[in-house]
């Protein structure tokens, strides 16, 4: 099965220190991994929670994804990222199951890992990410 757990459930916000606050006074949660993804003009902040992650992510330009998301939908779930062992062969398996891709192939992501987006239509309405580490 190409499936091996949840990576993270990312959050779109605004504020990303508002953001991170307010999960350091609710939860008593530490930053495990903060980074800029010029590529996706995204910052993200990684809250380690058992072997996943809450991923709280907030736009670095105005044409970005998030950017994009947050003016149309506000702040809130965004996607849900599985950690998968082999990132082209689960993309394979989800288009021949009926899926949308949004990446034709895996690419690059956070932390060194290897990425692919399914989009929602094809997903019942979930926005997915795989992710290979």
């Amino acid at each position: 099965m190409p499936l091996t757990e949840i990576d993270h459930i990312a959050i779109a916000v605004h504020d990303l220190d508002q953001a991170i606050s307010f999960y350091e006074a609710a939860f008593d949660a530490v930053v495990a991994h903060r980074e800029i993804v010029e590529s996706d003009g995204v910052e993200e902040a990684l809250i380690k929670v058992a072997d996943s992650y809450i991923q709280l992510t907030t736009a670095t330009r105005e044409d970005s994804p998030i950017a994009k998301y947050l003016a149309k939908r506000g702040e809130g779930l965004h996607h849900v990222g599985y950690r998968v062992d082999d990132c082209a062969a689960a993309l394979e398996s989800m288009v021949a199951a009926g899926a949308v891709p949004i990446d034709a192939e895996p690419r690059p992501g956070s932390r060194g890992t290897t990425v692919a987006f399914i989009h929602p239509k094809g997903a019942f309405g979930t926005l997915i990410e795989l992710v290979q580490e």
